[in-house]
């Protein structure tokens, strides 16, 4: 019996050692998610996992097996999540729970990010890992005077700027105090209030006006922070002019603007496309999102159903003709200009007015909509 339960120990130690990580393991586990916070709120990916890997004993201290806590982040009194007590510089200090290693590597963006001392850390050039470790003691994350070198060593020793270069393709520093409403000369300003492939262009260098207001044609994947750094912007003032309560990956192809949108749109309503919301709207017609849906007695976004017919102005500014859902054929116009103009097809104009050809007459009324 002794000796079975002597065999049975072995066993469950050795599985135990063998679930221990080594830091080439933990990066490759967790890269993604530095990655990821990189590319959501600017913290360098390989400062992230270099602090990871020191912060966590690549994973494997008691502070992560208690509390999934990768980078040592203590309690304080704005948290509220739950801690656990475990001896650090002091005995029994509280330390920040979270329900997964994600949350963890969230709060730790998070964490730097919204506090006003590792500000200047976010002025430096997202590559620049020397300066951001040496930064990050100078603020205060740790006590251990040789904390920013054993950083920087892990950087180079196992490869860590590779995922910071790859998931920003050097991408410039971050300078909110240069921002100017207008854009760079260089981001030279192509399109007015035009439909664009979007999978085409490049954030970096493209700027648009729609409804006046200019803005960056942006592809699905792309992160706001980029955007932001790319134009020189402050990040607060890009999720201020779109609306927006956080940073993240664009869910679409979309346009991002770098000035205040409008009041009013620059044409008196819109007939939504499948699946489109009423942001989704707002976006594209660069109008602010509140008014659109004060003018059309809305009172929260939603996806509408194909085809509604959303106001971009409010009643005193639309034409009689066009509240009646008819258009006044205007002289050198036709189909394809007029159906651009309400975002609809030349087809449905044929067919709402049972046309034969093409041939317009000025002073024809047209209907615009079912």
């Amino acid at each position: 019996m002794k000796r079975l339960l002597l065999i049975a120990y072995l066993f469950c130690a050795q599985n135990i050692f063998a679930q221990e990580l080594t830091a080439v393991q933990y990066v490759e586990k967790y890269k993604e998610l530095a990655i990821r916070e990189m590319k959501r709120m600017g913290v360098p990916a390989a400062i992230t996992l270099a602090q990871g890997i020191l912060e966590s004993e690549s994973g494997n201290s008691v502070l992560v097996k208690k509390s999934n806590n990768h980078f040592g982040i203590k309690c304080k009194t704005s948290w509220t999540a739950g801690g656990v007590s475990h001896d650090d510089d002091a005995i029994g200090e509280c330390f920040r729970v979270y329900k997964t290693a994600e949350d963890s590597y969230r709060d730790h963006s998070n964490f730097l990010r919204n506090n006003q001392r590792y500000g200047n850390l976010f002025t430096l050039d997202i590559t620049d890992y020397k300066g951001w470790a040496y930064g990050l003691k100078k603020a205060g994350y740790a006590t251990n005077p040789r904390y920013p070198e054993i950083v920087i060593s892990n950087i180079e020793k196992y490869n860590l700027q590779q995922y910071t270069l790859g998931a920003a393709a050097n991408a410039p520093k971050y300078d909110a105090s240069q921002f100017e409403d207008d854009a760079k000369e260089e981001n030279k300003v192509i399109l007015e209030n035009d439909e664009a492939n979007l999978s085409t262009l490049d954030v970096s260098n493209t700027v648009v006006k729609v409804n006046g207001t200019k803005c960056v044609l942006a592809n699905k994947g792309t992160s706001l922070l980029f955007i932001a750094t790319k134009n020189n912007i402050a990040l607060s003032k890009l999720l201020e002019f779109n609306e927006l309560a956080e940073d993240g990956l664009l869910a679409k192809d979309q346009y991002v603007f770098l000035q205040k949108k409008d009041k009013i749109g620059d044409r008196e309503f819109y007939l939504t496309q499948k699946g489109e919301s009423t942001f989704d709207v707002a976006q594209k017609s660069g109008i602010q999102l509140q008014y659109l849906l004060d003018y059309n007695k809305l009172s929260e976004n939603h996806i509408l159903p194909t085809g509604t017919k959303l106001w971009l102005k409010p009643k005193d500014k639309i034409n009689t003709s066009q509240k009646n859902n008819l258009h006044t054929v205007a002289s050198k116009e036709g189909l394809y200009s007029i159906a651009k103009k309400y975002n609809i097809t030349v087809d449905q104009l044929r067919t709402w007015n049972l046309l034969t050809s093409d041939s317009l007459r000025i002073g024809q009324q047209l209907k615009i909509s079912e």
